[in-house]
Order: C-alpha cells, then sequence, then structure tokens
C-alpha cells in the first residue's frame, strides 16, 4: 500500500471517527464479557452485532470479501480471521477478537485478546506483551515523522521484552477512514523502508500480531482462518487512531488512549 495514495481527513470526518471507534470499543466490550467457559465462538460474535444494532452502525467486516460474520474470532492456534461458529470455548482458551463498525460512512477498526477461564501464565505474558506492543507503537505514533517509525517501537519493545516471542510479518496495519483498510501499511517490526511522513489528517489501524513459536501461518480451508503451522498459540491487539493538528487520538479506546499513555509522557488530544 506505500503506492497508494493516502486519504488525510478534516476535523469533522475524525469527529465521525471518534463516533465509529466508540461504537468499536462497545461491541468489542460485549463479545469479550461473552467469552466465558461453554459459550461458542457465535455468542460473541452476537453480543458485538447486537451493541452495533443498538447503535444503528454497520458492521464493516460482515460481507467483506464473503467474511460471514460481524467479529472475528481467533482461538488457540488461529492468528487472525476466524470465523464465528459452534466452537465452544474451553477453559484455558485464548481468543483474540477483531471487530469494527461504520457510522456515517467512517470506520473503526479494533482488536484485543482475552483468555477464557484458568490463565496459562505463558498466555498472559504472550498477550501483555503484544498489548504493551501495541501502546508502545502508538506512543511512537505521537512522535514520529515517519510511518515506519511505529514497526521499530513495537519490535523493539518486544526485543526488550525478553524477544521470547515472533512479530508476524506477513499481517500488518492499515490506513483507514471512508473504508476499512487504506495506505499505508503500518508495519509491526523494524524496516529500513520508513513510509511516507506522519500528518495530520493520517489515521492509522495498529495491530501487532505474536506467537508464541515459529513465524510460519497457513490459511485453512474456509479461505479465512490464519493458523500457526506449528500450532503454537498467538494474539492480537489493535487501535484505531487519528493524527491531527494538536496530537493524537486513539479512537477506539474510550478516554483516547489517556491511562495508556501517561506513562509514555503522553497526552492525548481531543480533535477540537
Amino acid at each position: 500500500m506505500f503506492g497508494r495514495s493516502i486519504e488525510y481527513k478534516t476535523a469533522d470526518q475524525m469527529r465521525h471517527m471518534v463516533d465509529a471507534g466508540r461504537v468499536t470499543c462497545d461491541a468489542l466490550d460485549a463479545a469479550v464479557a461473552a467469552a466465558v467457559v461453554g459459550a461458542t465462538t457465535a455468542d460473541l460474535n452476537e453480543a458485538a452485532a447486537a451493541v452495533l444494532k443498538e447503535a444503528g452502525a454497520t458492521s464493516n467486516f460482515l460481507g467483506y470479501y464473503g467474511f460471514p460474520a460481524t467479529v472475528c474470532t481467533s482461538v488457540n492456534d488461529q492468528v487472525v480471521h476466524g470465523i464465528p461458529g459452534s466452537y465452544t470455548l474451553k477453559d484455558g482458551d485464548i481468543v483474540s477478537i477483531d471487530g469494527g463498525a461504520i457510522v456515517h460512512g467512517w470506520h473503526g477498526d479494533s482488536a484485543r485478546t482475552v483468555i477464557v477461564g484458568t490463565k496459562d501464565p505463558a498466555d498472559v505474558e504472550l498477550s501483555d506483551v503484544t498489548r504493551a506492543s501495541l501502546w508502545h507503537g502508538i506512543a511512537a505514533l505521537a512522535k514520529a515523522s515517519r510511518v515506519g517509525e511505529i514497526g521499530c517501537a513495537i519490535d523493539d519493545y518486544v526485543h526488550e521484552a525478553g524477544n521470547k516471542f515472533g512479530i508476524l510479518e506477513e499481517y500488518v496495519g492499515h490506513g483507514i477512514g471512508s473504508e476499512m483498510h487504506q495506505a499505508p501499511d503500518v508495519v509491526n517490526f523494524r524496516s529500513r523502508n520508513l513510509g511516507p511522513k506522519v500528518k495530520p489528517g493520517m489515521c492509522l489501524a495498529i495491530e501487532p500480531m505474536l506467537v508464541r513459536g515459529g513465524l510460519e501461518t497457513k490459511v485453512l480451508d474456509d479461505d479465512w482462518t490464519v493458523v500457526t503451522s506449528d500450532g503454537s498459540r498467538a494474539a492480537h491487539w489493535e487501535h484505531s487512531v487519528a493524527v491531527h493538528r494538536d496530537g493524537i487520538w486513539v479512537l477506539t479506546a474510550p478516554d483516547g488512549g489517556a491511562a495508556e499513555l501517561a506513562p509514555f509522557g503522553i497526552t492525548p488530544k481531543p480533535i477540537a
């Protein structure tokens, strides 16, 4: 996507994206709350769909290139794009839930990882490091001159955290706005190509995906679900972030990212 044109939003357009981000956050709250032992992944999907319906929002996942659900539910060795269905969650499962909403034609996109029931310490660490790497990337964006600095910050943090987990390079973040997936690519690793300049009006979905084992993946016969080839577990965290004239605002965090960015000395600014 580096060669494609970047869509720079006006303040009014980004305020619509704040609304889309808020609904996305609420939908994921509901899906995470539904992720209990004995629930099916379809139950998680229904919980998120009910929130979108109540808000008058549209799912940007349902029907996207034929995807059949409102959210992706990726369990254990499934990295991304898992299709909700009859699978019943078991004690100790790790589930990544990815979803989004369209409000007034503008998109939100976010993902979280949850561990069901008894928590394997290795899975807790995997999810925690993935989540923290996301916030390191967001903090880097607040001061970055180039988009690629986000990936450098994520890569550096994962290395500093013990280098226990692999960062998938096949699947990356992206621009977001009037479409869910736009230019530029937002890689989660250090690259010599730092990509385009960071400018006001740029909105990015940052989404590191880490695995406990090897980096090789494959797509299942459903043509959607991505799994690790060695069966190792994965975690996925994502937020959509707006860059505006006064700073950044995490569109899919209820406080704009204030609590998570405070340790970095960064105060997100509402879009004026």
